[in-house]
């Protein structure tokens, strides 16, 4: 069984390779092998680990899964949700989501994107709650698709007559 926690900056370079693997299909679906979590250096996800809590899967003492975020005005900014292609539908990317979502449990909305065409995903974050709310065209073959989901927090029942 696998477990979710804290990744620390020493992970960084096995993430990094976790990443380039993960992030293959997206590359196959666009047929584009520069895409940004593809061409990312140990240099710069050493930085996200500055600005972002990164989260980690570990299934028999190796990382199998990460995702990424950092808060800014009340909207969580999540990024980078990856799974390692073998430990694919199994939960660890909705647990993962699901870590996130409790550690940044005060703001008052999520936030992600991902390609229109990345179906999987789509799926995954559909699944989770997440609701299209903009899209940004890159390319002639890529298409951004900017998801939300409000952190809506059941108010507590009003007290009535005793």
């Amino acid at each position: 069984m696998w477990t979710i926690e804290l990744a620390a900056h020493a992970d960084a370079e096995e993430i990094l390779k976790l990443q380039k693997l993960a992030y293959q299909s997206e590359a196959a679906i666009y047929n584009d092998a520069t895409i940004a979590p593809l061409t990312q250096t140990l240099e710069s996800i050493t930085a996200d680990f500055e600005q972002n809590l990164v989260v980690k899967a570990l299934l028999d003492g190796r990382i199998v899964g990460s995702v990424r975020a950092y808060e800014r005005d009340g909207t969580c900014y999540v990024g980078r949700l990856i799974v390692h292609p073998d430990c694919q539908n199994r939960g660890i990317g909705t647990a993962l989501m699901h870590e996130i979502e409790q550690r940044f449990a005060g703001a008052s909305r999520y936030e992600l994107f991902t390609g229109e065409r990345s179906e999987r995903n789509l799926h995954l974050y559909r699944k989770l709650g997440y609701r299209v709310f903009r899209s940004e065209r890159m390319s002639d073959v890529l298409t951004l698709v900017y998801l939300e989901k409000l952190n809506v927090q059941s108010p507590l029942p009003a007290a009535g007559p005793s």
